[in-house]
């Protein structure tokens, strides 16, 4: 895969980031191959648990951040 690409959603509801994490991976270029989606941890686990049961038919897995405040989306070859 070509390169990768990041979402924040800090500062966000639940329903905000989960419809910007709908955009982005609608609009995603066929060349992405990681969402790195950077959601934080230290003002509560609501944007991270979200994230981490977030279900999409785009993403191959997911894999936890070295950084707790991020979750790695592998996108699916097309």
């Amino acid at each position: 895969m070509a390169y990768f690409m990041e979402a924040d959603l800090h500062g966000l509801t639940r329903a905000e980031a989960k419809s910007r994490l709908d955009d982005i991976l609608k609009r995603l270029p066929s060349d992405v191959g990681e969402l790195t989606v950077v959601h934080g941890y230290r003002g509560g686990t609501s944007l991270r648990d979200m994230v981490r049961n977030y279900k999409n038919p785009k993403i191959e897995r997911k894999i936890l951040g070295m950084n707790q405040g991020t979750t790695i989306f592998i996108i699916k070859k097309k």
